[in-house]
């Protein structure tokens, strides 16, 4: 299997909550090791950087908005949860809030 089917399959993990969840969010190896190397980088701890619950708010974003949408949809959430706190706490509640928003929403026109 190629790193771009790895990569599609975790870019379209279902709705948290749903039986797939935690099935879809099995992270590719290159990318656990990136995300390790952020971590090293900033001195962050597992748990500040989710990257399952990033990559399902991604997923929801793109699906459910358009494609573009995903990163700035993760960047917003950051960025939210980095002015409430930042604390895991904070970052899953704001990941909770846009993906539900994500989900829900319908262009205006």
């Amino acid at each position: 299997m190629s790193d771009e089917n790895a990569t599609e399959r975790s870019s379209t993990a279902p709705s948290a909550g749903s039986p797939d969840a935690d099935a879809a969010n099995a992270i590719p190896a290159d990318l656990a090791e990136w995300v390790e190397t952020l971590r090293g980088r900033f001195g962050l701890a597992s748990e500040d950087v989710p990257t399952g619950d990033i990559l399902a708010l991604a997923a929801d974003a793109a699906h459910g908005v358009t494609r573009p949408a995903a990163p700035v949809s993760a960047f917003v959430a950051g960025l939210v949860a980095g002015r409430t706190g930042g604390d895991p706490v904070a970052v899953e509640q704001v990941v909770a809030v846009i993906r539900a928003l994500a989900t829900d929403w319908r262009p205006s026109a």
